[in-house]
């Protein structure tokens, strides 16, 4: 998802208060920003208005946070960022397993959701250009990394359904075939400075990608896990 000027966030948050708040902040910093106290609402402004990233609350009255991530992971590759008042680590491992590209924990301050928000939306933007070797497509054991358009095609030619995070992700394995590349490593090079110390995020969405790219997910061949050393993409890729 490029990253525009006056990019628009769609706000899922049922504590008025603080959805105001965090509005009102965000518009000062030059973001549109669309307001929603459940899960009708949200649906009702995704089908009047393009988005290009929601902050999504966990506890909300009705359907719920969790509930709303999968649901919209099934026909969109928004950028989610996930907000919860949880502390359980439980929590946020769920969200990113269902497909949120990020979380905050409450209470945090504004200047950190903004930040995330933009880091994501410039990796996005980042990913849709190509890179310094011009290569708009990447190529390994089969499958097609389009990083113009930021899609996953299989051997067969089928465009799978991937999230910002997991595309991010398989990028940056992409790019360093045969490095044994550390969690630290794989958090700076897809999350930056708006990385958390939640190093097993890494672990989610490998999982995640090994359960749409490999042949037996229990039995990884494309991404191997490097006891003490992180994870190593085996296959040679080719550029066009």
């Amino acid at each position: 998802m490029p990253m525009t000027s006056t990019p628009h966030i769609l706000l899922v948050e049922d504590d008025r208060e603080i959805s105001a708040l965090i509005a009102r902040y965000l518009r000062a910093n030059e973001c549109r920003v669309s307001l929603a106290g459940d899960g009708r609402e949200m649906d009702r402004v995704l089908s009047d208005a393009r988005v290009d990233l929601i902050v999504l609350d966990l506890m909300l009255p009705g359907e719920d946070g969790l509930s709303l991530c999968r649901r919209l992971r099934q026909s969109s590759a928004v950028p989610i960022l996930m907000l919860t008042a949880k502390a359980e680590e439980i929590d946020r491992i769920i969200g990113l397993e269902l497909g949120a590209d990020d979380y905050l924990a409450k209470p945090f301050n504004p200047r950190e959701l903004l930040a995330r928000i933009r880091a994501i939306l410039r990796r996005g933007a980042a990913a849709e250009t190509p890179g310094d070797d011009g290569a708009r497509r990447l190529h390994f054991a089969g499958w097609t990394l389009d990083v113009s358009l930021r899609q996953v095609l299989s051997p067969e030619g089928a465009r799978i359904a991937i999230t910002g995070a997991e595309f991010d992700l398989l990028h940056a394995l992409c790019l360093r075939p045969g490095r044994v590349l550390s969690r630290d490593q794989l958090l700076d090079l897809t999350q930056g400075r708006a990385a958390g110390p939640f190093e097993r995020s890494i672990d989610v969405l490998v999982s995640r990608i090994r359960q749409k790219i490999e042949r037996d997910s229990r039995n990884p061949e494309i991404i191997r896990t490097i006891r003490s050393g992180g994870y190593l993409f085996t296959p040679e890729v080719g550029r066009s």
